[in-house]
């Protein structure tokens, strides 16, 4: 009897073997199978993260314009002028057409493909339109440095004045829809309980009191948070003008605590869209849910200026802009300074002898 319940458990120990073989193998050929995925860069990083990229050959990019970065940049930085500049359209603010956009990345050596680090002055949005528009041109493994030239300087890390120059790359740009929404898609959402629309412009544009387009309000349905409350002080620009703070370190960003609490009233499931003027504003939002793990973010590229210009595009708030009284402030402007120019012409006449 002994003998036959050793065999037996002998028996069930060799079939748990086998099977756990079995599954093994059966595993890591399911790993061998599926596609490789590359991982998303994370969206927000800090200094350190920046030094790193640098020692494994990644390109840091700065987008500030090249007097700034002539005065002084990230040691192995590269620069091809003012990216809001160079890559808009300054009449619609909207990308420029993909094959100059193809030559001017191109030929500063920026390839989306490779890992990317995008920095400008702290909080600066010229970063994050850089960041996203590289995203947009199909780059996946690429960040933005809150902090950037100032963070950097704080931390005391190496500058350089002398240029640094990349080989330049032949590209060819695709862009990823599935990042932006048009106006034509913006107003199919308006009727979808699935989709959260976020205005990340100023309280005053929101509510059509600031009206910096042809018509002023905002996206039916629109929650407003302005982009400038996910740094730890908003007041900071206006502080600085007044000369009641030292430094900008209050634009540096909330903790993620905080920003969670700021974005409390959204879902991080539902798909996202945020807008602002011309998305440039958008984009720094985007990138902060997108590192609060927001699964579905996207940037209405035209933003109001594209909205408030389809006239049958209904809006909350609404205020049409007053190109009349515009245009008597303007002959009122000119008439001033016809007149001191005048006046600083007769100061400047030799008196008669």
């Amino acid at each position: 009897m002994n003998r036959r319940i050793l065999s037996i458990s002998a028996m069930s120990v060799g079939k748990r073997s086998t099977l756990r073989r079995c599954f093994a193998v059966f595993a890591l050929f399911i790993v061998l199978c599926l596609p490789h995925v590359s991982a998303r860069a994370a969206a927000i990083v800090d200094g350190t993260f920046v030094a790193e990229a640098l020692k494994r050959g990644a390109i840091v990019w700065d987008v500030r314009d090249a007097a700034a970065y002539q005065r002084g940049h990230i040691a192995g930085a590269v620069n091809v002028g003012d990216a809001l500049r160079v890559l808009r359209n300054a009449t619609t603010e909207d990308f420029i057409e993909t094959e100059r956009i193809e030559a001017i990345l191109g030929g500063g050596g920026i390839d989306p493909a490779r890992e990317i680090v995008v920095y400008s002055t702290r909080g600066h949005v010229g970063a994050y339109f850089a960041h996203f528009a590289i995203r947009y041109f199909g780059g996946q493994n690429v960040s933005v440095y809150h902090d950037g030239i100032d963070g950097w300087m704080d931390d005391k890390r190496p500058l350089e004045t002398s240029e640094t120059r990349l080989a330049s790359v032949t590209l060819k740009l695709m862009p990823n829809s599935a990042l932006a929404v048009s106006t034509v898609e913006m107003l199919a959402r308006l009727r979808d309980k699935n989709v959260q629309i976020l205005d990340v412009r100023t309280r005053d544009e929101f509510a059509g009191l600031d009206v910096r387009a042809i018509r002023g309000g905002h996206v039916p349905g629109a929650v407003n948070i302005p982009y400038e409350e996910n740094w730890v002080d908003p007041g900071t620009p206006g502080k600085l003008a007044r000369r009641e703070v030292a430094n900008n370190r209050g634009l540096s960003l909330k903790s993620d605590a905080d920003l969670r609490k700021l974005y409390s009233r959204l879902d991080a499931n539902k798909e996202t869209v945020v807008y602002c003027q011309s998305g440039v504003r958008a984009a720094e939002t985007a990138a902060v849910l997108d590192k609060l793990g927001f699964r579905n973010v996207k940037v209405y590229d035209s933003s109001w200026l594209g909205y408030a210009a389809k006239l049958d595009a209904p809006a909350e708030n609404e205020v049409f802009f007053n190109v009349g009284a515009l245009s008597a402030q303007l002959t009122a402007m000119q008439s001033k300074i016809d007149a001191l120019e005048k006046a600083l012409a007769a100061m400047r006449a030799p008196e008669p002898k």
